[in-house]
C-alpha cells in the first residue's frame, strides 16, 4: 500500500517535472514580439503568406494564439513589422556608404542595393513577392516608412553634392522625391519581379545618370 503511494507520488513529480520542463522560459514583451515576427517570417517565406494562420505559428512557438494577437491584431500587421524591419535594416546598411566616394558613385550604388535586395528576394524565396503584394494591397505603413527614408538617404546625398559644387539645386526636398519617383522603376519591388536581372541592372544605370545630369544642371536651381 505504502510502495504504491509512494510510487505513484513518484509519477506524479516526474508529471509536475515534465510540465515545468515544457512551460517556456519567461520573455520580455519585446523578445516575445522579436520571437513571434523571426516565426512569422520564416512560415511565410517556407509556405506563402495565404497559407499560414496565426494558430500555425503560435503551435511553432507553443504558444497560444491568443498570445499571438496579443502583439500582432492581424497576420497582414505582421507583415507590416517584417517589412519595416527589413527596410529599417537595408536602408540602415546604405547610410554606412563611404562618404569619401563620389556622390554619383553613392547615389548608384544605392539604387543598385535596393534593385539588387529586391531581386535576390525574388530568387531566393519566392513566397516573397506574396508578402510585398499584401503591404501593397492593404496598404501597409511600411510603404510610407520605405519612401521616406530612402529620400532621407537622396537628400543627404545631394546635399554633399552640393557643398562639393557637384550638384546644384534650390529645392532639395522636392528633388529628392523626384528623384525616389524616377528610381521606382528599378527599386520598386513589384518593378523587379517584372523583369530579368540584366535588364534591371542597364536599366538601373541609366535611370541614375539621368538623375546625375539633372542634379548637375545649373538651371536646377
Amino acid at each position: 500500500m505504502d510502495h504504491d503511494c509512494r510510487a505513484r507520488a513518484g509519477d506524479c513529480s516526474d508529471i509536475e517535472l515534465k510540465g515545468r520542463v515544457a512551460r517556456r522560459p519567461r520573455k520580455s514583451a519585446e523578445e516575445t514580439r522579436e520571437e513571434i515576427l523571426n516565426t512569422a517570417e520564416r512560415l511565410f517565406r517556407t509556405h506563402g503568406f495565404a497559407s499560414v494562420a496565426i494558430a500555425d505559428i503560435a503551435a511553432e512557438l507553443s504558444m497560444s494564439p491568443a498570445n499571438v494577437f496579443k502583439h500582432f491584431r492581424t497576420k497582414a500587421s505582421l507583415v507590416d513589422a517584417i517589412a519595416t524591419r527589413a527596410i529599417e535594416e537595408t536602408v540602415a546598411s546604405l547610410r554606412n556608404l563611404s562618404r569619401d566616394r563620389p556622390v554619383p558613385e553613392r547615389l548608384s550604388a544605392l539604387a543598385h542595393h535596393l534593385m539588387q535586395e529586391h531581386v535576390s528576394g525574388r530568387l531566393d524565396a519566392p513566397f516573397v513577392f506574396e508578402m510585398i503584394l499584401v503591404t501593397i494591397t492593404e496598404e501597409l505603413d511600411c510603404n510610407d516608412r520605405f519612401r521616406s527614408m530612402v529620400v532621407e538617404t537622396i537628400t543627404d546625398i545631394i546635399d554633399d553634392g552640393i557643398r562639393e559644387g557637384v550638384y546644384h539645386v534650390a529645392d532639395v526636398p522636392r528633388f529628392a522625391n523626384a528623384a525616389f519617383d524616377a528610381l521606382a522603376c528599378v527599386i520598386h519591388p513589384v518593378m523587379t519581379g517584372l523583369e530579368d536581372a540584366d535588364i534591371m541592372a542597364t536599366r538601373c544605370d541609366d535611370v541614375v545618370a539621368l538623375i546625375d545630369a539633372a542634379l548637375r544642371l545649373p538651371l536646377a536651381k
